[in-house]
This record gives structure tokens, C-alpha cells and sequence, in this order.
């Protein structure tokens, strides 16, 4: 297969803080630098692009000294952390943005989805926005006429298609964008984390057009994703990225594995102070009555601790249950919802526990996210307040769970989760 995507030494370097201040000498000492043949004097002190350490140096790397190839017809994830650098690596490759150092070499048209509605005017209709995006993605009027019916039925937003759309929805916004792009005739297809916006039923539409385009159609595309699920399911090689710099590119079940160790730093407890519509979420935690150590033999408890400053009706407190590597797992709802009779909070601080019962979870790492929320009305606060754990095996029993048909499988938690 021939090389479609070529990256050399390819680095970005950003500016952090105020500007302003000596821009103008730093662009003259840069040109005499450059006229000289030597290096940029600024990046030389620049640091490595890590979020959580404070640093001395105005200018930070986003990407630094990336080298890798693409094939023809490769489906290629893109997985790391916040801030790691995968959309900066993804707007230099659709030429967004340009690289400070370093070589790009496409072959090929590119279409990109990088955020929801990009190239979207909110003024002009479903129908016109296909237009201006497809001329924007480099369709020819002809090739949009011709493939407008598809597009549309694709996207199945047909009713509101001569609705602007700026009233659309995030989901409708997506699948419209999405549509265009994956209509277009290129040979490189580049998307960043948008589909996570869809509901489940377009996201595996999507993630089945995208398998389409790239197996039988030969497109090279490029998936960034927190979802491990879609990563795993959709491509065969991954590039793990880790403070601007390659970690890893080989097998996605390699990189996945590699990706959860990066995120392995046990956390027990949270303490902050997050939420708004009148309730705070301010702590959680979660423990085990006998010792520190958490064994699949042993009943686990998870606390959560919220204030609430005003009257709340109907509020829901819940969290989602993740892999280390960020699959999902369960979703549990500490008050169930029941419209009769209403759930209210009068200002105050509350405590709810939840238990997960002894031989429940397997052995590995897990993490857990809380939400808090009025019922069909609002999210207070969504995916926070987030713990880290690992789950041993001491006993040796309990590896494998009895799932549906009555087969055993070694599998991640039991199906029988109990509320307290």
C-alpha cells in the first residue's frame, strides 16, 4: 500500500498568557535568527505540554518532534488525554493550522470533522449550509446536487431541512456536518470526538459508514475518541499521544492498554466545590468497612456529599461506572426517580451511599463519575467529582460471572447490581 499521511519531526509551539508585551522584538529576534540560518531563540526554552505542572517559559510545545506513516485505507485512532495534543496533530494534518517545525505529506483530498458545525452559517438553512459546507470541504456544485439526496437521508434531518440552523440541535448540528463529510469524495477523512454528541443509534450509523468508507471505498481515516469501545471496534492500529509527544502507535489493543496506564493514579476520595441551579457537589468518596484495600470479596460503599441552597424538586443523584481506559460500564441512580410522590430538597447538606456488593466487580482498575440533576430538566453537574480504583483478587474466586445464556465468560462486573 502506498504512504498516505507522512509526518515528520513535526512539532507546535504555543504562546501562553497575556500577549502584547515585546511581541514585536520577539518577531524581530526570531527573522534575524532565521536569517542567520539558526534556530527559533524563543522555543529553544520552551516546555512540555503538561497541564498539571506550572511552568517558567511563555511559550509551551502542543506537539513535539511527532514522526509516523499512514497507509491507504487505514482506520488510525487517535487516543490520550485532555490536552495531549490530538486536535492540535489533527487541525495541522487538515491544514487549519500550520506546523512550527517539522514536515506534513498528504496524498490526497482531506474532509475533516473537527468540532460540531464546523463551516455551518447558524443564519442559512439545512439546505443551504450542505452547499456552503460541501464547497467549503472542496465539492463542486454538481458533485453536491448529485449526492444531496443521500446526504439528507443520511442524515435524517429531512423535515427541518429547510430550517435554519440555528435551531437545530448539537445532535442534528453533527449529523448534518457529518453527513457532508463523509459524503465527500476524499481520500482522508478526519474525525475529532464530534460523534460523541449524537445518540447511540447515529454514532453506530456513523461509525458503520466510516468502516464502509475506509474497507471498501479505501479512505484513510483518522478517529479521535474517548470512547475505548469505538477505538477497539472501529480501528485495527492507534497512536497514543502523551504531553505533545508519541507514547505509543502500533495495535489499538496495545495503545488502549498503554493509554490506561497513563491514567492509573488511585484516587479515593474527591473534595471541591462544583454544580450551580442552587446545589454544590462537595464531596465523594468511596471505602471498604474492613481496610483500605479493595477486594472483590469485600462490600464497597460510595458517599457522596451535596449542598443544596435552594428548594430542589425532582433532583437525581446518580454516577457512571468506567473501565480505567474510559469504556463504560454501568449507570446507577442513587434516588430513583418516581414522579409520586415528588422528591424534594430543602437547603441543606445530604449524604447518599451507594454499595456495590462483594463479588460484583472482577479485578482491575475503575473509575467513577457523579451527576447531579433535575429530572428531565437540567444537569447540575455531569461526569465530576471523579474517583480512581483498583479492585484485587485475593481469594482467586469470582473471575468469571455468570452472564446471559446461562455461559460463563470472564467478564468485568456481575449483572446484578443492588441499590442500598
Amino acid at each position: 500500500m502506498s504512504i498516505t499521511i507522512k509526518v515528520e519531526n513535526l512539532s507546535k509551539a504555543y504562546q501562553i498568557g497575556q500577549f502584547g508585551t515585546g511581541t514585536i522584538s520577539h518577531d524581530l529576534n526570531r527573522w534575524w535568527a532565521l536569517f542567520r540560518g539558526k534556530e527559533d531563540p524563543y522555543l529553544k526554552i520552551g516546555e512540555e505540554n503538561n497541564k498539571f505542572s506550572e511552568g517558567t517559559s511563555e511559550f509551551v510545545w502542543s506537539l513535539k518532534d511527532l514522526n509516523f506513516e499512514i497507509e491507504e485505507g487505514c482506520a488510525i485512532g487517535v487516543i490520550g488525554k485532555n490536552g495531549a495534543g490530538k486536535s492540535t496533530l489533527l487541525k495541522i494534518l487538515s491544514q487549519v493550522t500550520a506546523p512550527t517545525k517539522g514536515v506534513v505529506k498528504i496524498k490526497g483530498r482531506i474532509s475533516s470533522l473537527l468540532e460540531v458545525g464546523t463551516g455551518f452559517h447558524p443564519e442559512l438553512t439545512g439546505r443551504e449550509n450542505i452547499f456552503l459546507n460541501g464547497a467549503i470541504l472542496g465539492m463542486r456544485k454538481k458533485e453536491i446536487v448529485r449526492k444531496f439526496d443521500e446526504i439528507v437521508d443520511f442524515s435524517g434531518v429531512e423535515r427541518y431541512i429547510d430550517t435554519p440552523v440555528k435551531r437545530f440541535s448539537s445532535g442534528m448540528y453533527v449529523r448534518l456536518a457529518f453527513a457532508v463529510a463523509a459524503h465527500l469524495e476524499s481520500e482522508i477523512l478526519i474525525v475529532d470526538e464530534v460523534l460523541a454528541v449524537g445518540d447511540a443509534e447515529f454514532q453506530k450509523k456513523c461509525l458503520g459508514k466510516m468502516g464502509e468508507i475506509s474497507k471498501s471505498i479505501g479512505k484513510t481515516v483518522l478517529f479521535v475518541s474517548h470512547n475505548m469501545d469505538s477505538v477497539r471496534n472501529f480501528c485495527a492500529n492507534s497512536l497514543v499521544l502523551k504531553n505533545g509527544m508519541i507514547q505509543h502507535f502500533g495495535s489499538t489493543d496495545e495503545c488502549i492498554g498503554i493509554y490506561g496506564e497513563t491514567i492509573n493514579i488511585n484516587r479515593h476520595q474527591w473534595i471541591g466545590s462544583k454544580g450551580s441551579n442552587g446545589c454544590l457537589l462537595k464531596s465523594t468518596k468511596i471505602y471498604s468497612l474492613e481496610n483500605n484495600e479493595f477486594d472483590n470479596s469485600q462490600d464497597l460503599y460510595i458517599e457522596i456529599i451535596f449542598e443544596v441552597k435552594v428548594e430542589i424538586r425532582d433532583l437525581v443523584v446518580g454516577f457512571n461506572l468506567f473501565s480505567k481506559s474510559d469504556d463504560k460500564l454501568a449507570c446507577c441512580v442513587v434516588d430513583d426517580y418516581n414522579p409520586q410522590p415528588t422528591i424534594h430538597y430543602k437547603p441543606g447538606v445530604f449524604s447518599k451511599k451507594f454499595k456495590i456488593p462483594a463479588w460484583t466487580l472482577a479485578e482491575g482498575g475503575y473509575r467513577i463519575k457523579f451527576d447531579l440533576g433535575i429530572h428531565n430538566l437540567v444537569k447540575i453537574i455531569s461526569d465530576d467529582g471523579e474517583l480512581i480504583f483498583d479492585v484485587t483478587n485475593k481469594t482467586g474466586n469470582g473471575m468469571r460471572y455468570l452472564t446471559e445464556g446461562s455461559r460463563m465468560h470472564n467478564s468485568i462486573i456481575r449483572t446484578n447490581w443492588e441499590i442500598k
